[in-house]
């Protein structure tokens, strides 16, 4: 029995030979495991940050605008009749009710929205007590007649002071207001700007209309009681809701989008823990000898494991260490560049401010940590299970490999399947992320019974370096596979994240040609904004010479009865007849639609969101009153992920009366030239700047740039995963080859020639590479199906077409086979750069 070494010999001694020295030895390998830690760490770091940030900044905006209010009553952009208001006053327990117009006021020669706000100075200022303004009747700055106070971040963002102009557009027509102050930044971070309500109902054209009533409940009153009472007064569409209530609606439209950032950082932290344990695999392998002299030495089994353990410990702490800086560094350039939703559009107006609290920078460099030890703890038991005769003896190789069992790979394969048709969970495709960890880690246990199938039917016939590359295939499957599944994990994530930003690519452009008929296009405003299209101007468009016709559109928010939404009802002409033509639509209603009630498609986004269907019918509040549609069918949506529905316009003009049309399209006559067309309509339109004429080309290219803008972080984690395949792909060829620098010795001895390692080397390593990819290539895939039908479908309610980038794909597949080839064969001659009768004397 050996007596514990660690007791009597230096503890430092021993750190450097067993833990130090070793990774001294592999410093490219420990780099590289250090750098994929780092790397899982930073985007996890990252995306954390921003996701809190994004949450901490809508809540304190949501908490700015209703200041001290108990309750709101809110209705969509539409508004409500401000005749609700003396009847919401007068209930029971309403201590204050503070009327709110709040309009999205298209900025003059900028391409931006700002919020007004229109607020009763005598009511507002004792809900909104730091505002730093003062009634009309007392000193100081007053809130009255055509003046506004910013927030600073809206006049850092509009480059303007105190006693500057701000032009807005309402319709077609510019209106200018004083900037007569500013709001404390503190209190008011998002930019927004705050205005006498009367004013703005004038200004703003919204007479009679109001969009929230602000209200403080009495001392003693029964907040229930109060809020049941208020609904009871509601008209359709508007509803009674809280600062909190808010909060939770703004973040909840933007839980998939987060969710799905947090997943990949999740995928890259994975890939990080299996190069670990591939790293760490392939040292035992290197190590047998120095490992079984210290088993020698009198290190026990249970010192052994620790130590190796400690030394994956010290790799994660460094690489956890600068991935919290990296993930900090990350955040804070993402959130300058991109905003809190990284270019995604859910939180614009939202000015971000990074704040990192020493409890997350903890938790990230722990969950670092603790992913590098427990990469590295099958490896480690694995060192220290080595048997110290034998591996001492010379010539000494692993012990042959049990054969496998594929059955537990299978059952992981069955069990991802069954979880692919369930349900989301809270609205999030959990069932879909689990699926896609199982196929991962169900096709790494196939990985050996797979490869030994294969290099067992490989021939046996042929030149000698042919023959004694196959043979040791078939000799060390239990090694290469280590190899082969770090090449798999790694390209297969790079593949299904390729194919499916491939696929919603190529699905969005074959719908931008598809929603694009016209010729040209004219949009004034957007959704809720101030800016619109009025009659005399599309009648003097319509004029134009070569213009053959024009028809309009209004886009919209509205929400169903119930209160749910928002949705963004677009009203254009359309009918059964001409629906496919002008949407793509997924399916339709079989029936015919009931005599009397006008048609409706909604998209596919809609009918997942509220269980709708064609043939059903749905009810959306327009200006208060519910109004029944048909559903006619679902249709194909990429622009707006909370819902929309197409009506015809003339049941639009007919149920509403609102006429202020916001796009026209044109169709020109034959042989028109559009150039000109776009500069004939530009001179129509009074305020320069406030409105967009474009082509269908600009369109598409402007929404492709947009979609990249988007997706520049899949695309980083793209990048990352190629090179992390690579550096995998040589790191764990290199181990292999130096470990068997005495066997390379011996074929040197009988006759082989330099040449003929090289070649043998480089058709094991090629043969790896083939191996790993082909296996990635075709694990990505099954991923990327899960990615496109069932997590987005899930998270985002849209539907895609499958498109494979066979050209990148098979380019990255071929770099990666090179490399493998290309690394045994710099390995080896590495290996054999010594005399060969020193490596064989090292067994002897």
């Amino acid at each position: 029995m050996t007596t514990p070494v660690v007791g009597r010999a230096p503890a430092l001694l021993l750190w450097q030979a067993a833990v130090l020295g070793p990774l001294r030895d592999s410093r490219g390998r420990t780099l590289l495991a250090a750098f994929a830690i780092a790397l899982g760490v930073a985007m996890g770091m990252a995306i954390h940050l921003i996701n809190r940030t994004a949450a901490d900044e809508v809540a304190l905006a949501a908490r700015s605008l209703y200041g001290l209010a108990d309750f709101a009553v809110t209705g969509t952009s539409a508004g409500f009749d401000e005749a609700l208001y003396p009847s919401i006053a007068r209930v029971p327990g309403v201590g204050l009710a503070s009327p709110v117009v709040e309009v999205e006021a298209r900025v003059v020669e900028h391409s931006a929205t700002l919020t007004v706000l229109g607020v009763d100075p005598f009511r507002a200022f004792r809900l909104l007590p730091p505002l730093g303004i003062s009634p009309r009747t007392a000193e100081g700055p007053t809130l009255g007649g055509r003046v506004m106070f910013l927030s600073p971040a809206a006049a850092r963002r509009l480059q303007l002071e105190v006693g500057d102009e701000l032009a807005v557009q309402v319709g077609l027509d510019s209106v200018r207001f004083e900037i007569a102050g500013l709001l404390p930044a503190t209190v008011y971070p998002q930019p927004i700007a705050i205005a006498d309500i009367a004013e703005v109902q004038w200004q703003f054209a919204q007479l009679g209309q109001l969009h929230r009533i602000d209200l403080r409940l009495a001392q003693g009153a029964d907040r229930e009681v109060v809020r049941a009472n208020v609904a009871q007064l509601l008209p359709a569409g508007v509803e009674v809701t809280t600062p909190g209530e808010e909060t939770d609606e703004a973040l909840r439209l933007s839980r998939a989008y987060r969710a799905n950032l947090t997943a990949l950082a999740l995928v890259a932290l994975f890939t990080g823990a299996f190069l670990v344990y591939a790293t760490q695999a392939l040292a035992v392998v290197r190590r047998r000898r120095e490992l079984a002299l210290l088993h020698a030495l009198g290190v026990t089994a249970p010192e052994q494991v620790a130590l190796n353990l400690a030394g994956a410990a010290l790799v994660g702490s460094v690489g956890a260490a600068f991935g919290v800086g990296l993930g900090i560094l990350v955040a804070r350039v993402g959130l300058e560049a991109f905003g809190t939703d990284l270019g995604a559009g859910y939180f614009r107006g939202i000015a971000p401010t990074l704040d990192v609290h020493p409890a997350e920078v903890a938790a990230f460099f722990l969950l670092g940590l603790i992913v590098a030890v427990a990469g590295a703890l099958r490896p480690a038991m694995q060192a220290a299970a080595v048997p110290a005769a034998g591996a001492l003896k010379a010539g000494d190789l692993p012990a042959a490999e049990q054969r496998g069992r594929s059955w537990p790979g299978l059952a992981l394969l069955v069990l991802a399947a069954g979880l692919i048709s369930m349900p989301p969970v809270a609205g999030l495709p959990l069932p879909g992320y689990l699926a896609i960890a199982l196929v991962l880690v169900g096709a790494v246990a196939l990985m050996p019974a797979v490869t030994r199938s294969i290099v067992h039917r490989l021939p046996e016939a042929g030149p000698p370096p042919w023959r004694v590359a196959i043979a040791h295939l078939r000799g060390t499957t239990s090694q290469i596979t280590v190899s082969i599944a770090a090449v798999l994990v790694s390209f297969s994530l790079m593949a299904a994240m390729a194919i499916m930003v491939a696929s919603f690519r190529d699905s969005l452009a074959g719908w931008l040609d598809k929603v694009l008929p016209a010729d040209v296009y004219v949009r004034v405003g957007s959704t809720g904004d101030t800016a619109y299209l009025d009659a005399a101007t599309l009648a003097a468009i319509e004029r134009i010479p070569g213009v053959e016709r024009l028809e309009t559109n209004r886009f919209a928010d509205v929400s169903l009865v119930d209160g749910s939404g928002p949705l963004t009802l677009i009203a254009r002409s359309i009918d059964e007849s001409t629906a496919g033509d002008v949407l793509w639509l997924e399916s339709r209603a079989d029936d015919p639609a009931p005599r009397r009630m006008p048609a409706a498609w909604v998209s596919e986004s809609a009918a997942d969101l509220y269980g709708l269907e064609p043939g059903s019918t749905v009810e959306l509040a327009l200006r208060g009153q519910p109004v029944t549609f048909s559903i006619r069918g679902t249709w194909r949506d990429y622009e707006r992920p909370l819902g929309a529905v197409v009506v015809d316009v003339e049941d639009y003009l007919r149920l509403t009366g609102d006429q202020r049309m916001n796009t026209a399209w044109l169709w020109l006559e034959s042989g028109a030239e559009p150039d000109q067309i776009v500069r004939e309509v530009r001179a129509r339109l009074p305020v320069e700047g406030a409105s967009r004429v474009a082509l269908p080309g600009e369109i598409r290219a402007l929404s492709l740039r947009i979609f990249d803008r988007t997706f520049a972080v899949t695309y980083l984690l793209e990048a990352v995963a190629v090179l992390i395949g690579l550096f995998g792909i040589s790191a764990s060829m290199s181990a292999q080859v130096l470990a068997r620098r005495a066997e390379l010795a011996m074929l040197r001895h009988i006759g082989f020639t330099r040449t003929q390692i090289a070649t043998m080397l480089g058709i094991e390593g090629g043969t790896l590479g083939l191996v790993g990819v082909t296996g990635g290539l075709l694990v990505g895939w099954v991923v990327s199906l899960i990615l496109i039908y069932v997590v987005n479908r899930q998270s985002f309610h849209w539907s895609m077409d499958l498109h494979v980038p066979w050209i990148a794909l098979g380019l990255l597949s071929a770099a990666l086979i090179v490399a493998a080839a290309g690394t045994a064969v710099a390995s080896g001659r590495q290996a054999m750069s010594g005399e060969a009768a020193r490596a064989v004397r090292e067994d002897w």
